[in-house]
């Protein structure tokens, strides 16, 4: 009985974060929208890219393609829509840099089909 009140107690903490880290007002850092931009931008910036995924690299490890480039994206299971997607859908990524040594690569959150 005592973890279903403190899971209760604790769970507004994580949706209030949630909300903060979407907020877009003044003081707020702008969301990368191209991978030329994402290869430039800090670690664990937040990113919204749309094109294409065009190859599985290996694992949850894919190539994505838009008008400005390429760049690696990790994309989980649990994060791919329930439809499938070829290398010529057009989709919208969403997730944050992930920087380290060997370069940079996005870390998805969510994949949406756009066509």
């Amino acid at each position: 009985m005592n973890a279903k009140y403190l899971a209760l107690l604790i769970a507004p903490l994580f949706s209030t974060a949630a909300l903060a880290s979407s907020y877009t007002g003044p003081g707020s850092t702008p969301q990368v929208t191209t991978v030329a931009a994402a290869m430039e931008a800090a670690d664990d910036a937040a990113v919204v890219l749309q094109g294409q995924i065009v190859k599985r690299i290996k694992g949850d490890i894919y190539e994505f393609k838009d008008a400005t480039g390429t760049i690696k994206v990790e994309i989980d299971d649990e994060d791919w829509p329930p439809h499938a997607i070829d290398d010529k859908a057009q989709v919208k990524l969403t997730g944050e840099v992930d920087r380290d040594l060997m370069g940079r690569e996005i870390d998805v959150e969510f994949v949406e089909r756009v066509n």
